[in-house]
């Protein structure tokens, strides 16, 4: 009886609908495939054989993945909380330029200089994420529009600090190296996975945590279900708006910590191939759930990580995986399409 219970309280139908809109997805870029003059099954076999046939790539497949599932984490959280947090590609920027700055500033033992760093980062992010939210909460101003600003804010303020009164000296626009103190250890040379993949994966555990376990997350869910039933309930929403900011912020102020103290070692204008964005996608894949989110990135990352190959031992060109990529966000927005088709019914 007890396993029953559980067995039912189990939201299958939530892991389900992501899978099958993956194979949706898989299924219409096989008609892709087959327009260029080549094999589906020929061609997804060496984009997942070169993303997750050995250990080299499997370690390249977790290095790609790992600022993802720091910016899908940003989203999921405040989108937990009610907020479409689109700014965590200027979240990103604010929280690796801090973190570079600390790294090449100051000179001091590892072990102090490293978690300041990685501090920086994350609040650095968390002060860029507060302002949308406190801006929502004081003044209605909708955070959308303040995140797509604040994107843009972020990106020319760095640009400006990198080439200006924080240039490294060198004809390239970026800052000085950081010291070797505050750089993240590589965990499988010759790959880039660093220790950032292990910060990334206890970020989500802490979300998990905050999100289900505390009185806090209980609270910012329900502002993000009805924020009107959770004020009636004497919840303080306008709080509970920055609450969800902040560390939406930080974490994905962490995602840019991690490119510029493990992949690049000093702060470069624009080094982010959208990350920011791509969270988004991350989120609604892993359904704003920090478990989910993680899945999500690393399908994302043997993706990204497998479509050189296939670009470069087939004729199917790399632009395929992100049709493939707005694919799979097509069908799981489409979730109604899918319930229907597979005849799932509405969760209470």
């Amino acid at each position: 009886m007890g396993m029953k219970t559980k067995l039912k309280a189990f939201p299958w139908q939530e892991v389900l609908i992501p899978i099958v809109a993956v194979f949706l997805a898989l299924l219409v870029g096989s008609g892709f495939i087959l327009l260029v003059g080549e094999n589906p099954l020929m061609a997804y076999s060496v984009l997942f054989r070169e993303s997750l046939g050995s250990t080299k790539n499997i370690a390249t497949t977790l290095q790609r993945a790992t600022p993802l599932i720091f910016t899908g984490l940003a989203v999921a959280f405040a989108f937990r909380g009610g907020l479409f947090n689109i700014g965590a590609e200027g979240q990103l920027y604010i929280g690796a330029f801090a973190a570079a700055w600390v790294g090449f500033t100051f000179d001091l033992p590892r072990l102090i200089h490293l978690p300041l760093a990685v501090f920086a980062g994350m609040v650095g992010g968390a002060l860029w994420g507060a302002i949308p939210g406190y801006l929502k909460a004081k003044l209605g101003v909708h955070e959308v529009i303040n995140t797509i600003m604040l994107n843009f804010i972020a990106l020319f303020l760095t640009d400006w600090l990198a080439t200006g009164p924080f240039h490294g000296g060198t004809w390239v626009p970026e800052t000085a190296r950081i010291k070797s103190t505050a750089a993240l250890a590589r965990l499988y040379p010759p790959t880039r996975l660093n220790t950032g993949i292990y910060l990334a994966l206890v970020a989500a555990l802490v979300a998990y945590l905050i999100l289900w376990k505390t009185k806090r997350g209980y609270e910012l869910r329900a502002v993000g279900l009805n924020p009107t039933a959770a004020e009636y309930g004497g919840i303080n929403v306008a709080r509970n708006t920055v609450i969800a900011m902040a560390p939406s912020g930080a974490l994905a102020g962490l995602a840019g910590t991690e490119q510029i103290l493990g992949l690049h070692n000093r702060f470069i204008l624009r080094f982010s191939p959208d990350l920011g964005f791509m969270g988004i996608a991350v989120a609604l894949l892993g359904k704003n759930h920090p478990v989910g989110v993680v899945f999500a990135a690393v399908l994302f990352g043997a993706l990204q990580s497998g479509s050189a190959a296939m670009d470069r031992l087939t004729s199917v060109p790399r632009e395929l995986i992100t049709i493939i990529q707005a694919l799979i966000i097509f069908f799981v927005a489409a979730e109604y399409l899918i319930r229907k088709m597979l005849r799932l019914k509405e969760e209470a």
